[in-house]
């Protein structure tokens, strides 16, 4: 990759706290001590929450969550998820962009984003993955 294609990354150092807040939650759905039933999801979403996959489909709150409690259905999953490069830049008020690099059983490597709304607590309200394609 050449080196002039790759962002200069700029660290806001007035959203530490928030980005420290918001790696609580990634990667995202993926974290047991939030819970793992479809409430507990639910209640990380905004209602008009959506996806775009790794694999590039667009995917709905529903169905989302329909995959989520069927893939929980029968007890937790255990892959080994290793996240680093986060990023947390402010889009708006309340309204967080948190990007990140995702490591999944140490082999699938995927660019992670994440739009994050602050209400009575932290809400999804768009995920994105990306396959990172490295030579």
């Amino acid at each position: 990759m050449h080196s002039d294609t790759k962002p200069a990354v700029v660290i806001d150092a007035t959203l530490t706290n928030t980005l420290e807040e918001l790696k609580k939650y990634e990667p995202i759905f993926h974290r047991p001590e939030l819970g793992f039933s479809r409430t507990d999801f639910e209640a990380m979403m905004m209602p008009d929450f959506w996806e775009v996959g790794a694999s590039g489909r667009r995917y709905s709150r529903e169905y989302v969550l329909a995959e989520l409690e069927k893939r929980y259905s029968h007890g937790l999953y255990h892959d080994v998820w290793e996240t680093s490069d986060f990023h947390c830049r402010r889009l708006a008020e309340k309204i967080y962009l948190l990007t990140y690099t995702l490591l999944q059983d140490g082999t699938r490597k995927t660019r992670r984003t994440t739009i994050w709304q602050r209400e009575t607590g932290w809400k999804a309200v768009f995920h994105q993955g990306t396959i990172v394609q490295e030579p």
